[in-house]
């Protein structure tokens, strides 16, 4: 079972949103200006080109479950990004650069689809349709190898393009057509939704209908030959396990090289729907994780502040007491998690380093432990630095001068333990 549709009709009242789907779309926004920033810090660049994908566009536009007022949806919250970011580059640039975007709007509903086409012309974006505007009456599914291809013309070098794939419930966007994205498209990058609380909450083993579900989302050994009421009858919390074993075969199964397991939180308190973000650069997972220490109002993160060497999600039943496991092991991306994140780091980071006689780079010291962790780069670099203070590690630049502070620590910087050591107090 998945969430109930919304439904837009010309001339019928317009369907309501609630808060934590407005944090997805707070997330979308946020990302789209930051991913934009980011790729176009080149001075001398002129043009730069990218392909928006928005999956499951739905009619734009709802009204706030609490005031009804009205709010946009995700075709607008794009639109208006990218909007933003153009003002912002414009402002502080001395080259001018064109973005040269295209926005390709899936709709499956042909009632919902006119409803967005009338919004789009009614927002003064209407001369775009046809030209960088594409309104699909279609399934994600059935355009998905001519939306490989379109990229790959516009931009045949970089493959750049952004997919938001924000399913109605977990079993619209196959792994398996994920993973044909991310094949094909090295450039590009995911933001998909997983409702994993409506699968857990009508999880059953009634008529295989568990082992139907998860062979359509396309990892049928999840449960390893046990049966639901077997788990739920001897794991402390069943949904946590089950969730630890989901996420485990999900992120390995879409082939992306850096992923992101954070949740938005419901107004009940649990996770109601993965926010999975999938890339095949480092850089990109920590635009990604620093858009969630923002935007800590929505987030949960479920594992350790630090590293956690073996699988983020994993289930201990040590953890849980009794209460709700996933409420007192949320990590929440507010000041509290910023410091344990650095204290866990500054335990973790030299027994990384330790090992290897000539330490490592930053940028290899991230992208080799970033998947298992919530801490963003800066985190990494703010341990660093008190680590440096209490001679606890060093960090050389290229040309041999030590690092002194976060904002001077480079990729290319190599990280390493000196020959004596005083352990720091915290």
């Amino acid at each position: 079972m998945t969430r109930k549709h919304y439904g837009w009709e010309i001339g019928k009242e317009i369907p309501i949103i609630q808060q934590h789907s407005i944090a997805k779309h707070e997330i979308l926004r946020a990302y789209l200006i930051a991913y934009i920033k980011k790729l176009t810090l080149h001075p001398s660049q002129e043009v730069f080109k990218l392909t928006i994908v928005d999956g499951f566009s739905g009619g734009g536009v709802y009204r706030h479950e609490v005031d009804k007022k009205e709010t946009l949806g995700s075709p607008f919250v794009i639109l208006e990004a990218i909007k933003e970011a153009e003002f912002h580059l414009q402002q502080t640039r001395v080259k001018p650069i064109k973005l040269d975007v295209d926005y390709i709007f899936i709709e499956k509903d042909k009632k919902t689809a006119s409803f967005l086409e009338l919004e789009i012309k009614r927002r003064n974006y209407g001369g775009l349709i046809g030209e960088n505007i594409f309104i699909l009456n279609k399934t994600f599914d059935s355009q998905a190898d001519s939306i490989i291809e379109s990229v790959k013309k516009k931009t045949p070098q970089a493959t750049r393009a952004l997919f938001l794939l924000d399913q109605y419930g977990y079993s619209d966007v196959p792994i398996g057509l994920v993973y044909k994205i991310i094949k094909h498209l090295p450039g590009a990058e995911i933001i998909l939704t997983f409702a994993v609380d409506a699968l857990l909450t009508y999880v059953s083993d009634k008529g295989n209908a568990a082992q139907n579900q998860l062979n359509k989302i396309g990892v049928p050994e999840v449960l390893k030959g046990r049966t639901i009421e077997d788990i739920k009858s001897n794991e402390k919390d069943w949904r946590l396990y089950i969730q630890s074993c989901l996420y485990k075969d999900y992120v390995a199964a879409c082939g992306a090289r850096y992923y992101t397991p954070f949740f938005i939180r419901s107004n009940q308190g649990h996770g109601d729907y993965w926010l999975i973000h999938l890339s095949q650069r480092a850089r990109a997972r920590d635009v990604m994780a620093q858009v969630h220490w923002d935007k800590n109002n929505y987030f949960i993160h479920y594992g350790g502040a630090g590293i956690e060497m073996f699988d983020m999600l994993g289930y201990d039943p040590e953890w849980d007491d009794g209460l709700s496991g996933q409420t007192q092991l949320g990590h929440c991306f507010d000041e509290i998690a910023k410091n344990k994140s650095i204290s866990a780091l500054a335990e973790q980071l030299p027994r990384l380093i330790h090992p290897a006689p000539g330490g490592m780079t930053f940028g290899e010291l991230f992208s080799t432990t970033c998947n298992t962790t919530p801490a963003s780069a800066s985190l990494y670099k703010e341990t660093l630095e008190h680590l440096i203070k209490y001679k606890e590690m060093d960090v050389i630049s290229q040309d041999g001068k030590k690092r002194r502070s976060a904002s001077t620590i480079h990729d290319s910087d190599q990280v390493l333990t000196p020959k004596q050591t005083i352990i720091p107090f915290f």
